[in-house]
């Protein structure tokens, strides 16, 4: 008799065995790639090749309303990595040029640090984009961005992403300053930058080998800095696309897909690691959209807008997810993720609790994984603009406080408001997904709950439920109408936005 518990005892224990093993995680998040430069995101208007992703999505989840935090490089990464937005911080509009100290802030949990505690190993391979300073190895001088053009070979960094919870860094800060490489916390040679990212995938590889027979799980972060400019397809690849150098590039930056996931196959990790694709905004209009279009390549499929616009081509974004055993091979979710989400889940895969007053922001979408609705506290999702104009998602609505696109494509805010367009946009993004139909004026009531909302997530420094959070910034220096002057406070006139 007594067989029968204990048979059932350790029945009952091997799922829990399971549930304990924690998987690896490797994020790869493009530059500037837009939703429509995936082949199988875009398979009537996507005439460049990318097979290494559309395999990857064969094997796992795509997202078709997944975004970007921000429709350009800095908050995006911010948000990715705090579980915030960042235009809660100093960073209203934008984004940063290094030769400064660190947007994220030294006690601010991140999930490199999070996952660290968990008893990860954490890497980042490719761009940071979040500032840090370069200091003299001899004086501890801090190096200016006036008297540098690039960091100086032996350049020490004493607030970079190994101060922020990663273990290892190898890459470079942004694009302007490219040719400098980084590896943890020191400028060690200077490269042409058409080798960047046969070196990002050189590197990755090479991180993902350095784990095989190692007991602790690892988090690698591959932030690329393709196909953002410049624009430089190495010699294997060029002229692999009919669509010229950015198409090259594109097929380029698919191949570190297939050389991380060839990597993981090799070390045997496959089975046990989530890999989850995606890009930090928009395709920029520095790719030549209108001569791509010409070619039958639309970037941004049939979304609206590309890089730093409101608009949903500004943000909405390619994101794959395989996790085998895990995820349905060949699925598809279309509810709204947020890339601040990152986060949450990663939390809730661990199953530990986040850390006090962080992820202010984050919803987990680990649910997603097996089909299931989202639980979440978060009325809406907040978008932003690289000229600062905010938008309001709640479900199938969306309410943009800016006449035109917020960003650069036409019309730009200054043409929209000498046109006579309303003051905001609202649209239906279920019926109306290119946002093309603007019900601001129709319906009142549903743009007065959006924004007020959104006035709300704001002033609480949060978004989800919990203990009321602080923004770094005084509430009135975040601007919901930038095209429409200062808000209105005591003592204080209304003045034209710069």
């Amino acid at each position: 008799m007594k067989k029968i518990p204990f048979l059932l005892a350790l029945l009952l224990a091997v799922p829990l065995v399971f549930a304990a093993e924690k998987p690896n995680i490797v994020f790869i998040i493009c530059d500037d790639l837009g939703y429509g430069d995936i082949q199988c995101l875009n398979p009537e208007n996507g005439k460049i090749a990318t097979p290494c992703t559309d395999k990857l999505a064969t094997g796992g989840m795509t997202f078709t309303d997944a975004h970007s935090g921000s429709s350009v490089c800095t908050p995006t990464r911010y948000g990715l990595l705090t579980g915030r937005y960042s235009w809660r911080t100093r960073l209203q509009k934008g984004v940063v040029t290094g030769f400064a100290p660190c947007l994220i802030e030294q006690e601010r949990p991140t999930v490199a640090s999070f996952l660290k505690e968990q008893g990860y190993h954490t890497g980042i391979i490719g761009k940071w984009h979040l500032d840090f300073r370069y200091l003299d190895p001899e004086s501890g001088k801090e190096y200016s961005q006036k008297d540098h053009k690039s960091p100086p070979v032996g350049a020490k960094i004493p607030d970079g992403p190994i101060h922020r919870g990663f273990d290892y860094f190898h890459g470079f800060h942004h694009a302007r300053n490219m040719e400098a490489v980084i590896e943890d916390g020191r400028v060690i040679e200077h490269d042409d930058t058409i080798n960047m990212l046969p070196r990002l995938t050189r590197k990755s590889v090479e991180y993902i080998n350095s784990r095989a027979g190692k007991d602790e799980p690892f988090f690698l972060y591959v932030p690329l800095g393709s196909p953002h400019t410049p624009i430089v397809p190495s010699e294997p690849w060029q002229g692999k696309s009919p669509l010229g150098k950015y198409g090259d590039f594109v097929m380029e930056t698919d191949n570190v897909v297939g050389e991380i996931s060839a990597a993981l196959e090799k070390n045997g990790f496959t089975d046990n690691t989530l890999v989850v694709f995606t890009s930090d905004n928009g395709c920029s209009k520095a790719a030549g959209i209108k001569e791509l279009a010409e070619k039958g390549h639309i970037v941004s499929a049939h979304l609206r807008g590309s890089k730093a616009d409101i608009w949903d081509g500004g943000h909405r974004v390619p994101f794959i997810a395989r996790w085998p055993g895990k995820i349905e091979e060949g699925s598809m979710s279309d509810q709204l993720i947020c890339l601040v989400d990152l986060f949450a889940t990663v939390a809730d895969i661990t199953g530990e609790p986040l850390p006090a007053a962080s992820a202010v922001d984050s919803v987990s979408f680990l649910p997603a994984f097996s089909g299931k609705g989202i639980e979440t506290t978060r009325n809406g999702v907040i978008h932003h603009s690289y000229s600062g104009h905010f938008a309001y998602r709640q479900g199938p609505w969306k309410l943009i406080l800016a006449h035109g696109s917020g960003g650069w494509s036409s019309p730009n805010e200054g043409a929209a408001k000498k046109a006579g367009a309303p003051k905001a946009q609202l649209y239906h993004m279920k019926e109306d997904v290119a946002e093309q139909n603007n019900l601001w004026k129709e319906k009142p009531d549903v743009a007065r709950k959006l924004l007020a909302l959104l006035e709300e997530d704001v002033a609480r420094g949060r978004s989800t439920d919990g203990p009321e959070a602080k923004n770094d910034i005084p509430r009135d220096q975040i601007k919901l109408w930038k095209s429409e002057g200062t808000a209105k406070g005591k003592g204080k006139k209304k003045k034209a936005a710069k």
